[in-house]
This record gives C-alpha cells, structure tokens and sequence, in this order.
C-alpha cells in the first residue's frame, strides 16, 4: 500500500483506545470513513458496532487491511503495548501506511516509536490532541504535528475531521510532542490557579457563581477557570463523569518537568503546580475529575451527625 494509493480513496482507519477523547474521535471519524475499533472494554466497542463501526478482537486484526492507525491511549505503556506488545497493531499493518499518534507521551518516545514503526516503512505522524471529549465529539480540537511533509499530506484528510486548529509545528515525531507539552503546562498552571482561586473564594464566604461570572468576564479569564470552575464549585455533590482525570497531568506534568531538567529551563509555577496535582494523586484523586484539586485546598465542612 503507497501513499499515492491511501490518497485516492477513502482511508479505512483503526482506531486503537475508546477512552475518554478515543471514543469521541472514533464517532467522529465514522461519520467520514470506514472505521475499525479496538479497546480492551468490549463495551465500549460495542456503542460503536451498534452504529456500524467493525470490531477487532486485537490491536493486529484492527489494522490489517487498515490505511492509518490512530492510537489514543493513556501513556507510553500502552502505546508499546497496543503496536509492539502481543497481538500489536505493528504485527498487521502494511508497508506505507500510517501511524497517527494523538497520546502525550513526550518527544524522546515519539521519537522512538517513530524509529522501530520506521524499520517496515511505517510512518509516524506525531500528533498529540487538546480540547476534551465534548470538543472530539465535534472535531473541534486543537492538533499539534511533528511529520514529514509527506506523511503530514496524506494524514491530513483524517486530522481535519477531529481538528479545527491543525498546527504542523516540525518535521520529524517529537516535534508535535514538544509543543504539547508547552500547552500541558499552560493547561496545568491554569487549573491550579482555578483551583486556588475557588478554594479561596469558598474560604471567604463568597457566592461562588458571582465569583466565576466576574472572573470569567474579565482579565483574569482562562478556559480552565471557565470549564473547571463550575465542577470545581460542584465538586462531591453528584456523581457527575468525570472528563478528565486529575492523573492524567501528573504524567503531562512529569513530562513537562523532565523536558525543563534536560534544558536546564526552570520553571517553578508549573513545579508548584505539578506537586499540587500529585498531593492530589496521593490524596485518592487519580481517577478522579481533575476538578477536584480544589477540594485538596478546602474542603467542604462535614454535615452535622443527627
């Protein structure tokens, strides 16, 4: 399979990881082209079949005959695992085709993946994703992207149906990872200092609906204060799902601060941010919503006992 071939027609997709932002994108791309999925929930695979996606009992049997790859898993773990592991998406894909990489995993193992996929002719498009599940849903996202001009043309079709902002930011995998982690860090910094802010505000007393509809009209607006800041108000009063876990920037954070300690960068805001979130890790919050950081600066007073 060429590129040349891939570019032609319509790209048959697998879709590796239904999580939080996988299921959302695979939807997403069903509605354009035909869709293969795997995941380890075989519920979560079956909200697809029943909309016509196919099933794939292993990550090998969803890219066979599949054009692009597109992994969106938790970490490094499961990257290796879901191409290089047992039954390993790398075992069933053909020369020329793609690999699309939406997971943070930093630069160094993009760049890694993208040597071992390299060695069958097997490209990397390096493109890590920001803007949560309701924006997936829509193809609103923001898309970072390390790859060669080539690879990035013939991803392209694909990327456009998940993204509304499509930033090739470098040529090589790892460049797409770098920038991620610039705005992990902004994303991070923000919701600590929502989380302060609400935990402040509550501390004083104040109405915490005033206190958002102000500070989310003004200079101090953030996207994180506008999305976060209601379930941050919300928070441990209903069981509402949790969008995004508060783990998931202990490792976006750990990644930003090895990228810092290897450019001899400092960067005490978002240091200070990063042992916020894991006091919160360690508090029980990890797979929590990670709105609940704010409940590790106060917390709500116990009800009276009857």
């Amino acid at each position: 399979m060429s590129y040349h071939e891939i570019s032609h027609r319509s790209p048959r997709i697998a879709v590796l990881g239904l999580g939080a932002m996988g299921m959302p994108m695979a939807t997403r791309l069903h509605q354009a082209f035909p869709v293969t999925v795997f995941d380890v929930d075989d519920t979560r695979k079956a909200c697809l079949v029943a909309e016509g996606a196919t099933d794939a009992p292993s990550p090998a049997e969803a890219a066979a005959g599949a054009d692009v790859v597109l992994l969106a898993v938790r970490d490094q773990r499961h990257v290796e695992q879901a191409l290089f592991g047992d039954g390993g998406a790398a075992t069933g894909l053909r020369p020329g085709s793609l690999v699309i990489l939406t997971s943070t995993v930093g630069p160094q193992t993009a760049r890694d993946v993208a040597g071992r996929l390299a060695r069958d002719d097997i490209a990397l498009v390096d493109a890590p994703i920001s803007g949560g599940p309701a924006r997936a849903g829509t193809g609103d996202l923001l898309i970072v992207v390390g790859a060669s001009e080539e690879a990035f043309l013939h991803a392209r079709p694909v990327l456009d149906q998940l993204a509304s902002t499509l930033i090739r930011i470098g040529t090589a995998p790892g460049d797409g990872q770098a920038l991620k982690a610039i705005n992990q860090l902004l994303a991070g910094v923000h919701i600590a200092a929502a989380a302060e802010a609400v935990a402040l505000a509550r501390g004083l007393g104040l109405d915490l609906e005033a206190v958002l509809q102000a500070t989310t009209s003004g200079a101090a607006a953030s996207f994180m204060l506008a999305d976060r800041g209601p379930r941050m108000i919300d928070y441990g009063e209903d069981d509402a799902p949790v969008r995004s876990r508060l783990d998931i920037f202990v490792k976006d954070l750990a990644i930003v601060a090895d990228l810092a300690a290897a450019t001899r960068v400092p960067i005490p805001v978002a240091a200070a941010a990063q042992q916020l979130f894991l006091l919160g890790e360690r508090s029980g919050l990890g797979a929590a919503d990670d709105s609940s950081l704010t409940s590790i600066l106060f917390r709500r007073a116990s009800p009276p006992r009857p």
